[in-house]
């Protein structure tokens, strides 16, 4: 939104405040600004009147001419511009004048011909070439013949304007408007808005004689018409003009400018109609499918049964909320006007805008219109096309109205003000922050009651009040104190800290954390999609790549993997914690956590001894297992073979699971997905969060020497070393406090379909030495077990 100083003044005293001071003062009530600039910049400028021109001696297209620079001074200027002729008022820049661009004006002498200054055309002080005729961006600029000579000519053409230009939050509709605005500024300055009552000095006949409207939607909840009479379509005046380039659009004829100008004072974007291209009659409703009408900017549109479309007797004249139709089309032949003030679906005219053309009108209804301005709007432009127009107004409007308005009351306490805030305000200084933003509010009972104009549609809960409370109290005076809060058994709170310790683990064992996109693609939301869920589509996305939200990290830890070989980093150990979405089997939205890593190349175990491993399986289990036994689930964990993702090598991968449920996956990436040896996981961090653990106690550590005994089996290939682990640790009980698999061999002197084992076995008692015998034992049990179960043979060469 662009703020001209010149059209706020129309509402608002502003003349004691530089527009620079107004820009930061508004940055400190949360409304950030892009820049401040003037119309145009050019100085020593002034009037100037041409009484004299011939034609340059030895040039076949400059002139030299005389011009008048104030009641007592003639000065010569050698002008190139065609356009430039006797008896005209002109733009002089005289010497030592700047124009855009740092451009300075110097005397000189050009083929001859002194010159002492330069005749401007509006381009050359800075106005951008849109808003210019194509006389104005050909040539100089000529003044109307009752321009004062030698007064400054960029205050005479107002063009002293300032303009800042606002990046405002989706929420805030009522700042796109003038008195939107003016309400805005003044709950920083000490002013009144005030809104001048127009009126009209005559109307005549009766609008039903000429015509009549039917809505036949629900899209349309508020449609007003009115009708004028007999325009002169002519050049806007001066004032209007400014404003509207101020406000970045471009003058036109006084008809349509006038229907800009009233949608930038009230934020109501209205249409004008050419009445006798009507037939009388005005139909609003929904399009049909592939139903075309060529817009304003002569294009053929293809619409949908989304699109809202204002209709005559015939056909489509107008695509409600975004652009009119070329068949209605005021032009210089109009002479009648039927005026359309409504509120469209913002929904519908979203949809509608992002399909064909987002215009200023469109913005305006996609984010919400107060239904009062509507009228306000309407009537505002009859009047000025009365006064601008020389138009006949036509007595009365037609209405079709189904808002049900209720009046919005909302309540909020001191105490929740201040426990929100983090301050310790009084009534009276709240009362003041509420009266600075024109809302109405009482103290009765320990509560504010504060009633909510129609023009606020964002302020609609009592933490809408508290914001606003807080932003012109000021946030700079808001003092920063650091949360005292304490982790609850089972609350987010705590969750959070366990999450944030399982990064920090991460991150300690060589992995980097990356962040990436919530939303993907159609390939990537079917891969790894192990529980199959249905993923969710946006019904606007911003392209392909980004229309679904996502139901796996891994995809997205793949892309950075790719995007980091591209570039010659090709060891890539990394890990996200984010949230995936998708639908349950009743359609409802769920939300669940995931934790997702990833590891490809030379692996460095130990950063400080640069140890370095190549990535595989083994590694990546190893850091999977170091999370769960961090996490208190020693023992209560186990990897198993059965369904997984067609994504994953099926020899190479594995379910993660915790007291019998599946908790996530790990595996090596199937080579048909990518090239080379690529390992991951996945944890679903809802899950194994809400696992309860007990405390983990301290050990003191083991003062007594430890036996180690290393054992090979010949097994079964179809045996997993999982279940021969867990069978030696039932055997062995608390003598045994580790083991571990260091070797898998297959090839000379073991059978095709078998394979060889070897296990490290550490025996040791807090409480004694053990004796070898005693070892033995144990030691020779388990070896008989392990026969027994799995037909293994004890390895001995």
């Amino acid at each position: 939104m662009r703020l001209s100083k010149k059209f706020l003044s129309d509402y608002l005293d502003v003349s004691g405040l530089s527009f620079n001071e107004l820009a930061e003062k508004m940055i400190l009530i949360g409304n950030e600004y892009d820049s401040v600039e003037k119309l145009s910049s050019a100085t020593n400028c002034v009037v100037g009147y041409v009484e004299e021109i011939k034609e340059h001696p030895d040039s076949d297209h400059l002139h030299v001419c005389q011009v008048k620079i104030n009641d007592n001074e003639i000065t010569q200027i050698v002008c190139g511009a065609p356009n430039v002729d006797k008896g005209q008022k002109v733009i002089v820049a005289l010497p030592g004048a700047i124009l855009p661009g740092n451009f300075e004006i110097k005397k000189g002498v050009i083929r001859g011909e002194e010159s002492n200054g330069m005749i401007c055309s509006l381009g050359e002080l800075g106005i951008d070439s849109k808003y210019l005729s194509e006389e104005d961006k050909n040539g100089i600029h000529a003044l109307e013949n009752d321009a004062p000579i030698g007064i400054d000519a960029i205050s005479y053409l107002g063009y002293d304007d300032e303009v800042i230009d606002f990046e405002l939050t989706s929420n805030r509709s009522d700042l796109l408007s003038i008195i939107g605005m003016a309400y805005e500024v003044n709950s920083i300055i000490d002013s009144k808005v005030e809104i001048k009552e127009d009126i009209i000095s005559r109307e005549v006949e009766d609008i039903n004689d000429y015509l009549s409207i039917n809505v036949n939607t629900d899209k349309c909840p508020l449609y007003i018409a009115r009708m004028v009479k007999n325009v002169v379509i002519k050049e806007s005046p001066l004032f209007i003009k400014n404003r509207l380039i101020a406000s970045g659009i471009r003058p036109i004829n006084n008809v349509v400018d006038i229907s800009n100008y009233v949608m930038l004072e009230y934020g109501q974007p209205l249409h004008f109609f050419d009445y006798d291209k009507l037939n009388k009659v005005i139909n609003v409703r929904m399009a049909n499918n592939n139903e075309k009408i060529v817009t304003l900017d002569q294009i053929e549109r293809a619409l949908t049964e989304e699109d809202i479309v204002i209709c005559n007797d015939k056909e489509a004249i107008c695509l409600a909320g975004v652009m009119g139709g070329l068949n209605s089309e005021v032009d210089n032949n109009t002479v009648n006007v039927a005026i359309e003030a409504a509120i469209f679906d913002s929904f519908n005219v979203r949809k509608t805008s992002n399909n064909i053309l987002r215009s200023e009108a469109s913005n305006r209804f996609e984010k919400g219109i107060d239904y009062k301005r509507t009228y306000m709007a309407i009537n505002r432009a009859v009047y000025l096309l009365e006064k601008y127009a020389d138009a006949l107004v036509i007595k009365g409007q037609l209405v079709h109205n189904k808002i049900e308005y209720k009046e919005k009351i909302v309540e909020v306490t001191l105490d929740k003000i201040n426990s929100v805030l983090g301050l310790n305000l009084t009534v009276e200084e709240v009362i003041s922050a509420l009266s600075k933003l024109t809302l109405e509010a009482t103290y009765n009972n320990d509560k504010f009651t504060i009633n909510i104009p129609s023009r606020r549609l964002d302020l609609n809960i009592k933490e809408d009040i508290i914001e606003e409370v807080g932003r012109i109290h000021g946030i700079n005076n808001i003092i920063g104190k650091l949360p005292t809060t304490e982790a609850i058994p089972g609350s987010y709170e705590e969750e959070y800290y366990r999450e944030k310790q399982i990064r920090k683990r991460l991150s300690s064992l060589g992995l980097t954390q990356v962040k990436t996109y919530t939303l993907t693609n159609q390939n990537n939301i079917n891969q790894f999609n192990l529980n199959k869920v249905d993923a969710i589509i946006l019904q606007s996305p911003m392209s392909e790549d980004r229309k679904y939200l996502r139901t796996t990290l891994i995809p997205s830890l793949l892309e950075v993997m790719n995007y980091n070989i591209a570039r010659k980093n090709n060891d890539i150990f990394i890990y996200e914690s984010s949230n995936i979405y998708y639908y349950d089997s009743e359609k409802n939205v769920k939300t669940k956590r995931l934790i997702s890593g990833l590891i490809n190349g030379v692996y460095t175990t130990n950063s400080w001894k640069n140890e370095k491993v190549i990535g595989d399986f083994y590694v990546l289990k190893g850091i999977v297992e170091n999370i769960l036994n961090y996490l208190g689930l020693t023992d209560r964990y186990d990897f198993v073979i059965n369904e997984l993702p067609s994504e994953l090598h099926p020899y190479q991968s594995a379910n993660i699971i915790i007291d019998r449920e599946q908790v996530g996956i790990i595996g090596k990436v199937h080579p048909k997905l990518t090239k080379g040896n690529v390992y991951v996981f996945e944890l679903d961090l809802d899950k194994i969060l809400n696992i309860k653990v007990r405390n983990i106690k301290n050990k003191e550590i083991n003062k007594y020497p430890s036996i180690s005994k290393d054992v090979a089996f010949i097994l079964d290939k179809d045996v997993l070393a999982g279940d021969v682990i867990k069978l030696i640790k039932k055997t062995a009980g608390r003598m045994l406090t580790n083991i571990g698999v260091f070797d898998i061999y297959t090839g000379e002197n073991i059978d095709s379909n078998r394979k060889s084992v070897a296990f490290n076995l550490v025996f040791s008692d807090n409480t004694k030495t053990l004796t070898d015998v005693e070892v033995m034992n144990y030691f020779d049990k388990i070896i008989e077990e392990v026969k027994a179960k799995f037909n293994a043979e004890l390895r001995d060469k």
